[in-house]
């Protein structure tokens, strides 16, 4: 499921040149992706990350909560490490990114088919980064996002109805979890990372 027709067109046609394998579905979004997995019930999904509508992992938790032996993969150019995590803890088997080669793509398909996880090696080594890294709480994160959109402590504290010094506190341990000196670097690792978009 991707919402760039020339990738989908171009992943259709390598997945059905295997003889092993057609496509039998393409969607566009997230939304449309659970209607067509619900009518054709496919052996194994590919799902984007990052779609209008509905992303891919609130799709893939929608199916996978609906269809217990559904098999995913995301197939994404997103490799931040927390974008990996959330792919994968909503029930992806797999993740792969768009610039892998086709080969990679079919026996990452088979696997997954197999009933075996698939990570290639680069996700893999950022998975492992993740898990080494301080996880940010929930707070922390909805501060960091609303630090990217350019807000004052003050703004922060208004939006989220906690105090501008409880607003202090969180960047405090924002800046000293992710490892950077001020607001700025923090968002640019922040988006790295895939915690925060723009």
């Amino acid at each position: 499921m991707d919402d760039h027709s020339l990738v989908a067109e171009g992943l259709a046609n390598i997945i059905n040149y295997d003889p092993e394998m057609t496509v039998v579905a393409q969607a566009e979004d997230g939304q449309q992706a659970i209607t067509r997995y619900r009518e054709h019930q496919p052996d194994v999904t590919l799902m984007d990350l990052r779609m209008p509508e509905m992303g891919g992992v609130e799709a893939i938790t929608a199916i996978c909560a609906e269809f217990k032996s559904a098999r995913m993969i995301v197939l994404t150019t997103y490799d931040g490490d927390e974008d990996i995590y959330r792919g994968l803890q909503a029930g992806a088997q797999g993740y792969l990114l768009k610039d892998a080669k086709p080969n990679e793509l079919l026996n990452a398909i088979r696997i997954v088919h197999s009933g075996q996880p698939y990570v290639s090696s680069t996700v893999a080594s950022k998975l492992v980064e993740r898990m080494n890294n301080p996880v940010l709480s929930e707070r922390e994160l909805d501060v960091l996002r609303l630090i990217a959109q350019g807000l004052s402590n003050q703004d922060i504290g208004t939006a989220l109805n906690i105090g501008e010094s409880t607003v202090k506190s969180h960047v405090t341990h924002i800046l000293t979890k992710l490892g950077v000196s001020d607001r700025t670097q923090a968002v640019i690792v922040g988006v790295k990372r895939g915690l925060v978009s723009l």
